[in-house]
């Protein structure tokens, strides 16, 4: 079957097992004309476990010649109409990016002139485009018998050169090559333009135009390419091409990661430059240094993703340095952030009363933060120069902006930083946990009546009860039942391992102390 990859361009054909309808259809063929018999390969049993049906095509195909029937109906938004299989939107978006950038469809997803041209010819849509570009140059004749030849498979032989399948295609007297021909000289009277040339340009210098989108420059080494799409692609080492510095790619297989060359040209910059003079820019780029862990810049001259020449530039300041370091942060994560300890607790006491209470207080989970670096993190780090460079108190007003303004002065009454124990001394409380958590040596809470909370008295703390020597004795949620409880059981293990320090028989009403008893008492 088919299957189209819309993050590559690329259809490929994928072995599956049949369905159980097709499986059924291809029996009744054998009856069809006369009574006849059908085998199946595999126990019957193994029936049941086949899909229903096959696919509908719809859900892995190329949607780019529907967008131009679509648009050619007035219908610039699919999503407007009722299919019976609704397409993949990711295909639908790489499908219009490309009519886009071919110039059949303008930004509104309205056919354009050009676009009108391209759905007439009797070609797949990239060809097509090949085919209108060359006739603006005088090209049309050359142009369209490439685009027969790619269309009819074996047409020139099978070599990965499409030039010199052309040639072999020039010369080649049987009917089906003259046929092909024929085909080619009609379309290219469909588009042909009023100027001419008087020799024929090389097949890269057309088959840009349909594949703008995998111009390939040789990278790492022989018969490795680098497209203007980012992906990589490879040609054997034994064949002519894969010496080539530049090439555009026709036809190629396999997976994203592993893509081998069926079909391309050989290209120079020269010609991109001469036909495709917009697709080249020049621009200052800042980007993430990962080794340096550095915000750098350059001024690069680029086709996409391959880049011609670069020069470094000095480091940049600003917006651009804060997002090219945003974009350093989303490849290490957030914990490559140097959160100090106040800002990790500012980010807990936040990340707390959102999971207790939940909105308008914001998500401080890595994922939230990770996708919202946009938010809290580039208007706040204009001044940093790498990872290094990010200031504490900027992180905190970041995530502070993340809080609606009404609230932020509820912060410290919600979810407070530290806990005032009867005895004055001030604790801090833990918001990393599942709940908050307040730890501290039981004597300074002799006297408390009541359990300490936070969220404006609607959530208890956890009160991790330590020892003298501090180690934990008791975790509760209820200060007053555990006076009354389980205190006696306590204050029997703790008399013995700490008579210096008071263990009284009514805590609830006992001084609060941080000391030891005095001596002689």
């Amino acid at each position: 079957l088919p299957v189209f990859e819309a993050s590559t361009g690329i259809t490929r054909l994928e072995t599956v097992r049949v369905s159980r309808a097709s499986a059924d259809q291809r029996a009744g063929r054998a009856g069809r004309t006369e009574p006849g018999v059908a085998i199946r390969l595999w126990h019957a049993g193994q029936t049941a476990a086949l899909a229903a049906f096959t696919p509908p095509q719809i859900l892995a195909s190329d949607l780019s010649g529907l967008l131009l029937d679509l648009a050619h109906w007035g219908v610039a938004d699919p999503s407007s109409l009722s299919f019976i299989d609704p397409p993949p939107e990711t295909t639908l978006r790489e499908a219009r990016d490309l009519l886009v950038e071919l110039g059949a469809l303008d930004a509104h997803g309205a056919l354009t002139p050009r676009g009108r041209i391209i759905r007439d010819l009797a070609l797949p849509v990239r060809l097509a485009a090949m085919a209108v570009s060359a006739a603006e140059e005088g090209q049309a004749a050359e142009a369209c018998l490439i685009a027969v030849m790619l269309t009819e498979q074996g047409l020139g032989g099978n070599s990965l050169d499409i030039e010199d399948r052309l040639r072999r295609f020039r010369s080649d007297r049987g009917d089906r090559a003259e046929a092909a021909r024929g085909l080619a000289r009609r379309m290219a009277a469909e588009v042909a333009a009023s100027r001419a040339r008087s020799e024929p340009a090389l097949p890269g210098a057309l088959l840009m135009h349909a594949f703008p989108d995998r111009i390939a420059l040789q990278r790492g080494g022989r018969g490795r390419f680098v497209m203007a799409n980012g992906r990589g692609a490879e040609v054997p080492e034994t064949e002519r091409l894969a010496a080539a510095g530049m090439l555009v790619v026709a036809d190629l297989t396999g997976r994203a990661g592993a893509q081998r060359v069926l079909a391309a040209a050989e290209i120079t910059r020269a010609e991109v430059e001469a036909h495709m003079p917009e697709a080249i820019v020049t621009e200052e780029q800042s980007f993430f240094d990962r080794a340096s862990r550095q915000v750098r810049a350059r001024r690069v001259t680029r086709l996409g993703a391959i880049v011609f020449d670069e020069a470094p530039l000095p480091r940049p300041r600003g917006e651009a340095a804060a997002r090219a370091l945003a974009d350093g942060i989303r490849q290490l994560g957030l914990a490559a952030v140097p959160f100090p300890k106040d800002v990790d607790q500012l980010r807990d006491r936040i990340g707390f009363l959102h999971r207790s209470i939940g909105e308008p207080w914001p998500d401080m989970s890595d994922a939230a933060l990770l996708a919202r670096l946009e938010e809290w993190f580039v208007p706040f780090q204009g001044d940093a120069g790498g990872i290094g460079g990010i200031k504490g108190r900027d992180l905190a007003e970041g995530l502070l902006s993340l809080v609606p303004y009404a609230l932020q002065r509820d912060l410290a009454k919600f979810a407070p930083t530290h806990f005032e124990a009867p005895t004055g001394q001030r604790h801090p409380i833990h918001y990393d946990g599942n709940e908050p958590l307040l730890s501290i040596r039981v004597q300074e809470l002799f006297g408390l009546k009541t359990h300490p909370t936070v969220g404006d008295g609607r959530l208890p703390l956890l009160l991790e009860l330590i020892s003298p020597g501090q180690r934990p004795i008791q975790t509760t949620r209820d200060l007053p039942g555990f006076w009354a409880g389980s205190w006696k059981d306590v204050r029997a293990d703790m008399r013995g391992r700490y008579p210096k320090h008071p263990w009284p028989d009514d805590p609830a009403n006992a001084m609060p102390t941080t000391r030891a008893k005095p001596r002689g008492t």
